[in-house]
């Protein structure tokens, strides 16, 4: 069975990028979400296997996003996603949780071997 993801990014172009990537790789995308909100709501909904979430977004960004999931879910599976010269967040959002992180723009192969990994 394919694992599913849920991807989180407040721009469609990213979602659209990471989308494309992880369906070409046989992971199935059961939803996305373009706010740390809507993650939260998408993920209590959707129940997936691993989320990608960006850390800088609008209403509630990432960090705040992934605090509330593994709150509800200790076991969450969160790969952050993040521009380059987010360090400092990039190790708030590890100590709140998140197995790893992607930096923007996206290269597949990373991607795809940060998800192997986070699911282990």
């Amino acid at each position: 069975m394919s694992k599913r993801i849920l991807i989180v990014d407040d721009a469609a172009f990213m979602r659209m990028m990471i989308k494309d990537i992880l369906t070409k790789n046989g992971f199935e995308v059961v939803g996305e979400a373009a706010d740390g909100a809507q993650a939260v709501e998408k993920y209590n909904e959707l129940q997936p296997d691993l989320v990608t979430m960006d850390i800088t977004m609008p209403e509630m960004d990432g960090i705040a996003a992934l605090k509330v999931i593994k709150g509800t879910d200790p076991n969450a599976v969160v790969i952050m996603c993040s521009a380059m010269g987010q360090q400092a967040m990039v190790i708030d959002a590890i100590q709140a949780g998140a197995k790893d992180f992607i930096v923007k723009p996206f290269q597949a192969d990373r991607v795809i071997e940060a998800i192997q990994k986070a699911l282990g």
